[in-house]
């Protein structure tokens, strides 16, 4: 089969591989339908490895060169345990890789395993005709959700994590930096919860891609805060989500914050920030930082089924798994309007 591979930095390849047919213990191999393109792949190609490791995982003894690919659905071609994961089930997977003894896994806690790794970054992945992953891996997809919609589950609970540990309430202004992939799932949950979010973007085609999809805007720039506290009033956001992992917006993002406000931190950040903390301690301000997701993917499943979430706006293009390596190259290095790009594996 084909298979897009990561061998490093600025290097990815469509190439053949041998297609899975038997599963090992523990394991399924899953037809998959449509594969998302993720930030993540975009930083692995663009100045990798960032989480991709040069030597062997110690879960998965796994490492470059690595199929890319993590946010998918698909059908069951067969798995370890057939009484459970009967062939022709649709399924999308939680990507984290877990040891299931540490001290995070037995908490529950496995998105932090001191261990861990991820479906398509620490094992190959799915952009590809066909996925190996663990069974507790798997999710059912309800009936009532498209498999489009089932390859956006990922992301989803990524937002959804996120917006959890701001303490999100419905009724609460939530303000988004930046409208890439989640942040654009981050305001769509928000919405979705009663919530109010308001979009900052930079970028003038994002921008006006989230006025399009119904979202309230604030410029970007200087003076955000002074802006941010005019439209909203009462001093400020309840919850900020940052998403851009940009450096220098951390100590903005805290000024936009009301007194006793959230700030999330999600994007992931390429350099040090600088803040003050008694711009916290003064006005009683939380900083905390959202990794991945932990049970949240049945939970954004139940949500698209019963009508609470939609996320057909975040998907920008279907493209076929021969257009990824110029696709991934164009989007690493020019962000545009294009929110989620899934790939349909088999054209």
């Amino acid at each position: 089969m084909r298979a897009l591979r990561w061998h490093g930095v600025r290097d990815i390849r469509l190439e053949d591989v041998p297609t899975p047919q038997e599963p090992p213990p523990g394991c399924a191999v899953v037809a998959v339908t449509y594969c998302g393109v993720c930030g993540s792949d975009l930083a692995e190609y663009r100045e990798g490895p960032k989480l991709i490791r040069l030597d062997p995982h110690p879960l998965t003894g796994r490492m470059p060169p690595l199929t890319l690919g993590h946010e998918f659905s698909g059908r069951i071609i067969r798995a370890a345990d057939e009484r459970r994961w009967p062939a022709g089930t649709r399924v999308t997977a939680d990507a984290c890789w877990r040891c299931a003894t540490c001290e995070a896994c037995v908490e529950g806690a496995y998105h932090r395993c001191r261990y861990g790794g991820s479906i398509g970054l620490h094992s190959d992945g799915a952009f590809a005709a066909r996925v190996v992953v663990p069974e507790y891996a798997l999710v059912a997809v309800p009936d009532s959700v498209p498999d489009e919609h089932a390859a956006l589950t990922e992301p989803l609970a990524v937002a959804l994590h996120a917006l959890e540990r701001g303490e999100t309430r419905p009724g609460d202004d939530v303000l988004v930096l930046g409208f890439g992939p989640i942040g654009a799932a981050s305001a769509l949950l928000a919405r979705s919860i009663g919530a109010r979010p308001v979009v900052v973007e930079i970028d003038e085609a994002r921008r006006a891609r989230a006025e399009a999809i119904g979202f309230a805007t604030v410029d970007a720039g200087e003076g955000l805060a002074k802006r941010v506290r005019q439209r909203l009033g009462g001093g400020g956001t309840h919850v900020v989500i940052e998403s851009t992992g940009a450096a220098t917006l951390l100590s903005e993002a805290v000024e936009c914050a009301r007194r006793g406000g959230r700030i999330v931190c999600v994007g992931l950040p390429t350099a040090s920030s600088e803040l003050s903390s008694s711009r916290l301690v003064l006005f009683e301000r939380s900083v905390v930082g959202s990794l991945g997701y932990s049970h949240h993917l049945p939970r954004v499943l139940a949500m698209m089924a019963a009508g609470v979430v939609d996320p057909a706006p975040l998907i920008s293009a279907i493209v076929p798994l021969s257009a990824l390596p110029g696709v991934i190259a164009e989007l690493a290095e020019r962000p545009d309007a294009r929110i989620k790009v899934l790939s349909d594996v088999a054209r």
